[in-house]
């Protein structure tokens, strides 16, 4: 059986607000270790029927990218509930949220101009 491995390294500054994020994967594309400003983790605890999620980002992480980051994710989200659930109906409500969300960010960073 074919292991595969995910790592993340955070350093912290003295009040433990993150500084910088490294990642590494053993499938990773990119040779090495990456620095990244923001990692967002979910996962189901089937004992309790609930997500645990880690939210991490640094200092460096600006507002308007932080926002792009999340429209992404729940994109990605509404992609993966598609292929395990098939529900085409619930993935298109998630993405309709996200094109409205995507729609209001790009006026947002306009008007920041």
């Amino acid at each position: 059986m074919k292991k595969s491995e995910i790592h993340f390294t955070v350093e912290l500054d003295e009040k433990n607000i993150p500084e910088k994020i490294f990642w590494d994967a053993t499938d990773n594309p990119n040779e090495g270790i990456n620095d990244t400003r923001a990692i967002a983790i979910g996962v189901w605890d089937h004992y309790h029927r609930g997500t645990l999620k880690i939210d991490l980002w640094t200092k460096d992480m600006e507002v308007f990218e932080m926002k792009r980051f999340y429209i992404e994710l729940m994109s990605g989200i509404a992609d993966t509930l598609l292929t395990a659930t098939n529900d085409r109906g619930m993935a298109d409500l998630i993405e309709g949220v996200c094109d409205t969300l995507s729609k209001r960010l790009d006026e947002e960073m306009k008007a920041a101009k």
